[in-house]
């Protein structure tokens, strides 16, 4: 099949929607399907749309929808869709959910936070990641001095992206805990706060962007990794945790949750540095509750396999061939 894909991330962003977009296409691709990805669409032909991001892409949608009444769409659900926009901009966030034939969610509980009706056209695709083999060893002596916890991501409001750091200050004077913190400034505000925390706070190290080589090697660095997100469509980064075998203190959010499980036991509740730093100190001083969330992503690491993702971006396309050939 040809596919036309579009996502609101340019090509070289760093962002979320474009890594999915690119991994997207080279799964489709090695499928057998031809894929456009595009950030723009002017009514081509193809057999079958697919758009990242249900409010961003209204309009392609749209386009698509009038242009091509008879061909299937596929539209996959963001954090910021599900938690975000279909409150804030019902009308065109609900449009794109309710014309697509399948909707793409990326975690267990998305069936949960739209509206009912959707969930007949719903398909769950956890996003993979490679395992452990494409890591670099630890470098060694940065493990010994410090017990790293790695934050990963873009800062900006839906990251909560200095909680990790707000908890640090928190730990006893004795804690080698270290927080590094790798993602661009959302906006200069945020460039600012991190900034400012560097400044009065020792035990936080923000990194900037940092290329793939780089994210892996602190991650192999780290002894866990934080994901404070407020909210979260369903982070590729626990993927890529669970893959390395990185344990994950993670925020008890919807999209968290329906990737690792409601008995993992790295929870804390969102935006409560309290909690986290209680967390950070028993991982960082009882070698068993680490062992225990190592082998909780252990665990789970298979369901984050690329073969499991592309079966899943198969299933989605069926779906939408399916009810667009019964008339929806």
């Amino acid at each position: 099949m040809h596919l036309i894909m579009i996502t609101p991330a340019q090509p070289g962003s760093k962002a979320g929607n474009r890594a999915t977009a690119e991994r997207w296409e080279t799964l489709l691709e090695s499928a057998g399907h031809s894929v456009d990805v595009v950030t723009e669409y002017h009514g081509e032909p193809c057999d079958a749309f697919i758009a990242l991001h249900a409010w961003r892409s209204v309009d392609a949608i749209r386009h698509f929808g009038e242009t091509w009444p008879e061909k299937p769409l596929i539209v996959a659900l963001t954090g910021t869709d599900i938690y975000q926009h279909q409150h804030e901009y019902p009308e065109d966030t609900r449009y794109s959910m309710g014309a697509a034939d399948a909707l793409i969610g990326l975690h267990d509980l998305v069936a949960h936070d739209i509206p009912a009706g959707l969930a007949s056209k719903l398909v769950t695709l956890y996003q993979s990641a490679e395992g452990p083999e494409a890591f670099p060893a630890p470098q060694a002596d940065l493990t010994k001095e410090s017990f790293g916890a790695c934050v990963i991501g873009h800062l900006r409001d839906e990251k909560d992206s200095l909680r990790a750091a707000y908890a640090a200050r928190l730990l006893p004077k004795d804690s080698k805990v270290q927080v590094f913190c790798a993602g661009r400034a959302h906006n200069d505000a945020w460039h600012n706060k991190a900034e400012r925390e560097m400044a009065e706070n020792p035990r936080f190290h923000w990194l900037g962007e940092l290329d793939k080589t780089r994210t892996r090697q602190l991650m192999a660095n780290s002894q866990l990794m934080v994901i404070s997100s407020v909210m979260e469509g369903g982070a590729n980064v626990v993927s890529e945790a669970c893959r390395a075998g990185l344990p994950v203190l993670a925020s008890d959010i919807p999209g968290n949750v329906g990737l690792l499980g409601r008995d993992y036991a790295g929870y804390f509740p969102v935006g409560d540095e309290q909690a986290l730093a209680g967390l950070l100190q028993h991982a960082e001083t009882e070698p068993g509750f680490l062992e225990s969330l190592k082998a909780q992503v252990g665990n789970l690491a298979e369901r984050f396999l690329p073969e499991k993702e592309q079966a899943s971006l198969e299933q989605a396309l069926h779906l939408a061939m399916q009810r667009c050939s019964q008339g929806r």
